[in-house]
């Protein structure tokens, strides 16, 4: 009985020190963004960017797999320089921000790589969820912030498909790429 009192105890010292070593970190507002390209008309890629992302990253350094990511993007922020066609990408011909107005991942598996991470997880976007997998730079830092609290950058990058995901479904991928590349900056604060 002494000796099961006795690992109890241990196991109680053991679990704080274990959980110390992940740590919480939330997205920089002012310098996150989700950028885009498609191809358009077979000829040229259009780019645009999605400003409103708010992320939060649980992040193990010792044990990457504990890792785990959430983000909410807001659509409706997209911009691709052209106010007609970002009206049009809003409208329910593409995005249709108005009943969908964010897209969200969860995180299901966390990697490290040679050169990073890969990042599994669920997207949804438009109504609709799909499995994604992004190859991750970082982390970059930290660095001391203006706010006096430890700061680090991530870069990811994947490739989805519009129509899987039911955007844009009546336009041919001749005028609207099927592809859509995305690269996703993060500056995150420690918490």
């Amino acid at each position: 009985m002494k000796r099961l009192v006795m690992w109890m105890g241990l196991a109680a010292l053991v679990a704080p020190l274990a959980m110390a070593q992940s740590s919480t970190w939330v997205s920089d507002p002012a310098h996150s963004e989700v950028d885009f390209s498609v191809r358009h008309m077979s000829v040229s890629n259009v780019h645009g960017r999605i400003g409103a992302v708010a992320a939060t990253i649980v992040f193990d350094p010792v044990n990457v797999a504990r890792s785990t990511v959430t983000a909410t993007i807001g659509v409706g922020t997209l911009d691709t320089g052209v106010t007609a066609r970002d009206t049009h990408l809003k409208s329910p011909a593409f995005f249709d921000v108005a009943r969908f107005p964010t897209a969200t991942f969860t995180s299901t598996a966390v990697t490290r790589t040679a050169t990073g991470m890969t990042v599994a997880g669920n997207l949804t976007l438009h109504g609709v969820t799909r499995p994604v997998v992004l190859q991750v730079e970082g982390p970059m830092g930290p660095a001391p912030g203006m706010d006096h609290k430890p700061h680090a950058g991530y870069s990811a990058s994947t490739t989805i498909s519009r129509t899987a995901f039911g955007i844009g479904t009546a336009f041919p991928s001749a005028v609207v790429g099927d592809d859509i590349k995305l690269d996703i900056e993060l500056e995150v604060v420690k918490q």
